[in-house]
């Protein structure tokens, strides 16, 4: 039952990164710089910039799950795109909107197993603006489903089942500049759930009856950015990279029933390290005033675990 496993838990992830992307656009230094002064270095910081933006990105993330009780270790290898719309509700005060879909191809190699996860994610962030401070949230739901495959010795069996997520992230940073360079210290607080419903394989001669299950993770974040933009011919360019401290202090990993005929077994779910070290770096080019290109690379590090992230986006303000 590998594949229930790496499922669950790269649901559980995958609702964390869209958490934690959501709670960085709020929060990050150059979103700061742009809304509490719009026109980059030269502009007054009274001035009032476009109230509204939308954002389109693709992404994809490579992650690793080494061995670990009896999970045999596995691959993921997910692709995905976002789309979405914020505006400034009042001086300090923004909201966003948004949708990811995403794909993930799991392989269990060393179990002859394997799983698709198509995702579905709706989320909502805003930050408010306070001074130097900058209190942000995100929320998240998604929905989605998991087919698997696996080589039982006689014959595939196969299987496909509903998957969901739902998380909150609420993020405390503190914005320091000087001259062209910030520094940006930051605390977060995270939690996610993810459920897989029952269901019951196909094919083979040995099908399995898997019921339902649930695992929660919630997360103290603490680390800084350091960012530093550059004007020339009229474009800004701004580079920045961060580090946080993770600390895993709730995990409820849940667990598995898995039934062959009258026989059955529970098997636990998968988890992750309590401390871990998240990283990244960012690099974005605005174009003019209301139009910019950024890519973003994020790296997660666990004693059994290893994500790495590429993101391409762009935004417009108008």
């Amino acid at each position: 039952m590998n594949y229930g496993q790496s499922a669950g838990n790269t649901t559980l992830n995958l609702g964390s990164s869209f958490l934690e992307r959501l709670g960085n656009q709020a929060s990050n230094g150059f979103d700061r710089t742009s809304r509490t002064n719009p026109g980059g270095g030269g502009a007054a910081e009274a001035a009032e910039g476009p109230r509204y933006r939308t954002w389109f990105e693709g992404y994809g993330i490579s992650m690793r799950t080494d061995a670990q009780g009896d999970f045999v270790g596995d691959k993921r290898k997910t692709v995905g795109g976002v789309a979405g719309i914020g505006a400034r509700l009042a001086p300090g005060v923004n909201l966003g909107f948004s949708v990811d879909q995403s794909h993930t191809d799991i392989d269990v190699p060393l179990a002859l197993q394997s799983a698709t996860l198509d995702l579905t994610q709706l989320g909502i962030n805003g930050s408010v603006d306070k001074g130097p401070w900058t209190w942000a949230f995100a929320l998240v739901h998604g929905f989605g489903n998991v087919h698997s495959s696996r080589d039982s010795g006689f014959g595939f069996a196969t299987a496909g089942y509903r998957a969901t997520i739902d998380g909150a992230l609420t993020e405390i940073s503190y914005y320091w500049t000087q001259d062209q360079t910030r520094f940006v210290p930051k605390g977060a607080l995270e939690y996610v759930r993810a459920t897989s419903a029952s269901f019951q394989e196909t094919g083979s001669l040995f099908p399995l009856t898997v019921g339902s299950s649930a695992l929660a993770r919630a997360r103290l974040m603490l680390g800084a950015e350091v960012g530093r933009y550059f004007i020339f011919d009229q474009k800004i360019l701004d580079l920045s990279a961060y580090g946080k401290f993770v600390d895993n202090f709730y995990q409820d990993l849940g667990s598995i029933q898995v039934s062959l005929g009258t026989q059955s077994l529970v098997v636990p779910g998968l988890g992750e390290s309590r401390y871990g070290l998240d990283t990244g770096a960012s690099a974005s080019l605005s174009l003019t005033n209301t139009a910019r290109l950024y890519v973003n690379y994020d790296a997660k590090f666990r004693n059994e675990l290893r994500s790495h992230q590429g993101t391409v986006g762009f935004e417009y303000r108008w």
